[in-house]
């Protein structure tokens, strides 16, 4: 296949831009929020690289265009590969598979034909973009095949992945009709990056399991096939981060910091404000969190309206059955809570069910005194990063599952299991309670961990140990 003209291509589900057509079929576009854009950005225009990714509207075929210094290139997708690649196979079969089946994984014959086909696609395009001997980075269980696809269509150039969510033992892993093409499918790149140790443990795992490929430590040979000769693919560890710089300016600006306070005020300024903030996932423990604070509210160990919670739930998936199941058993939950605890004009639990901008979310960290992330299962958590950045004053507590990625990192954090309900009720005791000198001690030493480790460090390390053959950050 010839050469295109970029020297690096990265290779995600979704354009780094959102994009409309006017009345005249114009195109015109918007950048993306996302800390994926923000680190890769810089390395792109440097690069004149190039970003292969589906428009977000089905049937929009659109050529390669220039959006803020990036190539954009885009993948069209009919309504049906909408509905059988992305909410079938990649959320309705990988995403439970891939988060300890939570909930049951749905494995459809035609579904994984879509997910083939998409890959392909996403692979052609990639191949098409890409200069000779240059760099393709792909993202995300959405494009577990492309490596491989790209593989055969261009040997010359270097393939990274990163999965920005877990990887399943290989016992649940197994499940997975097409459990072999997957793997396959991953080992046609160079670098395959996980979020944490256990990800990167379990995949391995399986390549010992279910290929007879040659392994040791975290490398695994692949034979010389065809015209193709022998090469070597590495599994590393590069937890992913956010943009720390930035976000830790946008809190300290004065409308944020004026925000924060006119949030308590509105909230009849409690004595003491815990926040939750999450995508409507099953995989989010918001169940498990509401749980807790309904079972402390009728211990009588918190009393309403000095203390209150506030949950964001940015919606999420909703034309899947599970997503609006979930929306109404945590409405329910809520209902109960403030019928029982709340009164008149100020809830116990205030719930919102729609996206904020960052400064709001910002604002919402700042006003907190404590922060709860009780995921069941979570590649990394970047809210657990965000409400760190945004306490340069040190104040408020963290209190995070252990089934986060962040967990790994963050070890000053009050770590739970969200499953033990009384073991998250004491913690968040603990933080309600814990010493102002104590609380500093440990947000300076998370603060520490999110500035030296920030999103464009990620990006760096990574495409680092890509092209020096290094398989660690």
């Amino acid at each position: 296949m010839p050469a295109g003209e970029h020297s690096i291509v990265v290779v995600a589900n979704r354009l780094p831009v959102d994009i409309t057509l006017d009345a005249d079929g114009a195109v015109d576009w918007s950048r993306s929020p996302g800390g994926l854009v923000t680190a890769l950005a810089p390395v792109m225009r440097q690069h004149e690289g190039a970003w292969v990714g589906w428009a977000g509207s089905p049937d929009l075929s659109l050529d390669p265009f220039e959006a803020d210094g990036i190539r954009v290139w885009p993948v069209t997708l009919s309504e049906q590969e909408i509905a059988d690649y992305y909410e079938g196979f990649s959320n309705g079969t990988l995403w439970p598979l891939y988060h300890d089946v939570i909930v049951p994984p749905e494995y459809h014959r035609k579904w994984w034909n879509a997910y083939v086909a998409v890959n392909r696609r996403f692979a052609a395009a990639a191949a098409e973009a890409v200069a000779e001997g240059g760099t393709v980075w792909v993202h995300d269980y959405q494009l577990q095949l492309v490596p491989s696809v790209l593989r055969m269509l261009r040997p010359d150039v270097r393939i990274g992945f990163f999965n920005h969510i877990p990887f399943p033992p290989v016992e649940i892993f197994s499940q997975l009709p097409w459990r072999r093409q997957v793997v396959e499918g991953l080992l046609g790149a160079d670098l395959i990056g996980f979020q944490r140790s256990s990800d990167a443990s379990n995949f391995m795992r399986a390549v010992r399991r279910l290929t007879p490929l040659t392994t040791k430590g975290r490398a695994v040979t692949v034979g010389a096939r065809w015209s193709r000769p022998e090469r070597r693919v590495r599994a590393g560890v590069f937890p992913i981060s956010i943009d720390t710089a930035a976000f830790d300016e946008l809190a300290q600006s004065e409308p944020v910091q004026q925000r924060a306070v006119e949030i308590r005020q509105e909230l009849g300024s409690p004595d003491v404000l815990l926040l939750g903030v999450d995508r409507l996932d099953y995989t989010k423990g918001i169940r498990h969190r509401l749980k807790a604070f309904g079972e402390l509210l009728a211990d009588g160990r918190a009393h309403p309206p000095e203390t209150t919670l506030v949950q964001i739930a940015s919606p999420s998936r909703e034309r899947v059955d599970q997503y609006r199941q979930l929306r109404d058993e945590i409405e329910v939950t809520v209902g109960r809570i403030n019928g029982d605890y709340g009164v008149l004009g100020k809830p116990a639990v205030h719930y919102m069910h729609h996206s904020y901008p960052a400064e709001e979310m910002a604002a919402l960290y700042l006003a907190a005194d404590v922060m709860l992330v009780t995921s069941l299962r979570d590649g990394m958590n970047l809210v657990a990063k965000e409400y760190i950045a945004a306490r340069r004053d040190l104040g408020g507590v963290l209190v995070l599952s252990e089934f986060t990625g962040a967990a790994d990192e963050l070890g000053q954090a009050l770590l739970i299991n969200p499953h033990d309900i009384d073991g998250t009720k004491t913690a968040i005791m603990r933080a309600i309670g814990m010493e102002p000198r104590e609380r500093r001690r440990r947000m300076r030493a998370l603060r520490r961990r999110v500035v030296e480790h920030d999103v464009q460090r990620w990006a760096e390390d990574f495409l680092s140990a890509l092209s020096t053959g290094r398989s660690e950050a």
